[in-house]
């Protein structure tokens, strides 16, 4: 969480280049929207200008026309507001236009970022907490594209303009206003310091909530079935106060600082009063200029209050910003090399006095050596912690070994592309996953050249065509968020489906039917004597049944492979595999 403590400098340069670049394409319609600010804020003068001729020339004097003239300045002023309106809306529209452009870029940016990322990377990082980047920061960022940078553009060029204006109608007045300039500054800073806490401790307790959020969601069957309802209603009571604090503390700060403003002008206002009223009596200014500068002055403390409001956004935007560039300027360590090697047709796997590591010299393997030949069933065995799954994750290149090498028909894996090495694997985890959509689309997973007909031929090779035909929908059936709706053996024979039909060079089965029925998992057995023929496949088991007939079994313990052979070698040699299948046995 400590990214989302970060402040965020007022200006930092770099950081605005590079948010600059999602709205290069779109510099036509910036451009547009800052001409488009002038007009605006130089129309905004002409309502008090109006106004002070209008008294001058037609009410005080009493012209003989003064009907006439009026009316003509007030269709003018008609005009004039019509014009604005315009104004308005067109910035409007071409900011939120432009706005939301840029932050289409930039989420598919992210979306594209986090699918290069190492699995490394999402080891470290929690899901809420990268939910939060594509989701709050960018919304943060588009809250300054679409409205923040427009009204900072605009409150500082129609600053600008006013104070040019009032100095031109009357110095002496605009001296007595800009004298409480000072104090307005002070109650700003303390009101800047305030807020900027208060949303720091905010962007920290949304962080905290989404990351709880995703965790507990996902994790609720878990709560359910140990009664920790309450308890994580209390721990999520606690998070969400710390938001609500937060939030009250920027309660308060809007709450004293618009007051304080407010009062200020009201005093500026006051001495503007009396000065005027004792230099109109003299002529040294007139009745509609000085009316004409309160409409001014009225203007003048507006741009103030809301600078001070959006300089929260540009800090909370350079803050979202610089978390959201610290994704995108993660450099994947599994990435393919300048030249990377093409994929040879043999196949032969070989893993080179491998060592490795999650953490540190933490070694999950020590020194593991073996070779797979092309079309060979190979089962993996040992006890939980021993490096089963770890063999496929290095296989697949999710990781990079520190020591030894990895290598597929003579040449190391990591001179392949990655996305060409993990072409020809498929593979089946313990934990089949399921995506909202169909059957069908969970199966092909929209790879193109699936047709319906492969379909049915994988769904028939693992027995689950049975299955599909019974449905409404056939494979258009819906599947909710995560297979909600289906057994966990389906979704089991769903993941084979959809690892057969991708037709894999190699099959990787992590404990695939560790969590199935017997029933199930006999359905498997049958499909699996006709699905692996000429196929090279590793079978991670904890049920030894289910792997006794592969050509080769690897035994390990410790991150180290203590055994290898035939079920009925290593049931002769009476060592770690025995043991394995004498505990798995012993009633029998």
């Amino acid at each position: 969480m400590e990214q989302e403590q970060v402040q965020g400098k007022l200006y930092d340069g770099q950081l605005l280049r590079r948010l600059a670049f999602y709205l290069k394409p779109y510099r036509k319609q910036v451009a547009a929207t800052v001409v488009l600010l002038t007009i605006h804020s130089l129309l905004e003068s002409v309502g008090p200008i109006l106004t002070a001729i209008a008294i001058d020339r037609y009410l005080i004097q009493r012209a003989p026309a003064a009907w006439e003239g009026i009316s003509q300045l007030s269709l003018l002023l008609l005009g004039v507001s019509v014009l604005i309106l315009l104004a308005e809306f067109g910035q409007a529209i071409l900011m939120q236009w432009t706005g939301q452009r840029a932050m289409f870029a930039l989420r598919r940016d992210l979306m594209a970022q986090l699918h290069r990322l190492d699995i490394a990377y999402f080891d470290k990082h929690p899901v809420g907490r990268l939910v939060t980047r594509v989701t709050s920061d960018v919304e943060t960022l588009n809250e300054l594209f679409s409205s923040g940078l427009v009204a900072i553009l605009g409150d500082a060029i129609m600053l600008t303009w006013l104070l040019g204006v009032l100095f031109w109608m009357s110095p002496g007045l605009t001296a007595i206003l800009l004298a409480v300039t000072p104090l307005v500054y002070l109650a700003t800073m303390r009101f800047r310091a305030q807020v900027s806490a208060s949303y720091r401790r905010i962007r920290l307790a949304v962080a905290r909530i989404n990351a709880f959020l995703s965790e507990h969601i996902s994790g609720i069957a878990v709560l359910q079935a140990f009664n920790r309802e309450e308890a994580a209603r209390q721990d999520f009571a606690a998070i969400n106060r710390e938001h609500m604090v937060a939030f009250k503390q920027s309660v308060f700060a809007y709450g004293w600082f618009y007051p304080v403003v407010e009062f200020l002008s009201m005093v500026a206002f006051a001495a503007i009063l009396v000065y005027g009223g004792w230099q109109v009596p003299q002529g040294t200014l007139s009745l509609g200029v000085l009316i004409a500068f309160f409409q001014f002055a009225l203007r003048f403390f507006r741009p103030i209050q809301d600078l001070s409001e959006k300089y929260n956004i540009l800090q909370s935007a350079t803050a979202a910003s610089e978390r959201i560039f610290e994704l995108l300027d993660n450099v994947p360590i599994i990435a393919a090399p300048a030249h990377p090697a093409p994929v040879p047709e043999d196949l032969t796997i070989v893993f080179d006095h491998v060592w490795f590591a999650y953490t540190n010299e933490n070694w999950v393997l020590r020194d593991v050596s073996f070779s797979i030949a092309p079309g060979e069933a190979i089962a993996i065995v040992g006890h939980t912690g021993a490096g089963k799954t770890t063999i496929t994750n290095l296989l697949l290149r999710f990781y990079d070994v520190q020591r030894g090498q990895i290598s597929i028909g003579g040449v190391n894996i990591q001179h392949f592309d990655p996305l060409e090495l993990r072409r020809r694997f498929a593979i089946v985890l313990q934990d089949p996953y399921l995506f909202t959509g169909t059957i069908g689309s969970n199966i092909s997973l929209d790879t193109p050249g699936i047709d319906e007909a492969k379909l049915t031929a994988a769904a028939a090779q693992v027995n689950l065509l049975d299955f599909i035909e019974k449905l409404p929908g056939r494979f258009q059936e819906p599947i909710l968020e995560r297979g909600a709706n289906l057994s966990t053996g389906q979704k089991q024979l769903v993941s084979f489906a959809r690892a057969l039909v991708h037709e894999p060079k190699i099959l990787i089965l992590d404990e695939a039917t560790s969590s199935v029925e017997t029933d199930t998992e006999i359905l498997i057995r049958e499909a699996q004597k006709r699905l692996l023929r000429g196929r090279t496949s590793i079978s991670i088991a904890h049920r030894l049944s289910t792997i006794q007939n592969a050509d080769r079994i690897f035994a390990f313990h410790k991150g180290q492979l203590r055994e290898a052979g035939s079920h009925a070698e290593l049931i002769q040699q009476r060592g770690l595999y025995w043991k394995l299948f004498q505990l798995q046995y012993q009633e029998l």
